[in-house]
């Protein structure tokens, strides 16, 4: 059985490579993109199962890497907002775009492992 295919997007190197690791070492195939176009391009051409989406993007609103993926036939299993502002607009609006839910960062590591396994 194939492992399940995790994207994770940000723009912090220093965060994708510790998300990286942490999830490889808990069995998952994980991808990284730092930006929009990279995050698209990454997502249509290997569907992930899991997206990690961190809102705030060089090239934009991360919103905008779940929007393009899911015009694209490549919509991920389950995204996850990841944001260091806690508001309830910002909330909605991940709700609304089809995001499980919106964590708010630092995001605890047990917890996000936990809720990622879930799945």
């Amino acid at each position: 059985m194939q492992p399940r295919h995790l994207l994770i997007v940000d723009d912090s190197a220093a965060v994708t490579s510790a998300l990286k690791l942490l999830f490889q070492e808990s069995g998952f195939r994980v991808t990284t993109a730092g930006a929009i176009e990279e995050a698209v391009r990454v997502g249509t051409s290997d569907r992930a199962d899991i997206l990690l989406l961190d809102l705030t993007l060089p090239d934009g609103d991360g919103l905008m890497v779940l929007e393009q993926l899911r015009a694209e036939g490549a919509e991920p299993g389950a995204t996850f907002a990841l944001t260091g502002h806690d508001d309830d607009e910002i909330r909605a609006r991940c709700l609304a775009a089809g995001c499980r839910e919106m964590l708010l960062k630092p995001v605890p590591i047990r917890e996000l492992l936990a809720l990622v396994r879930s799945l």
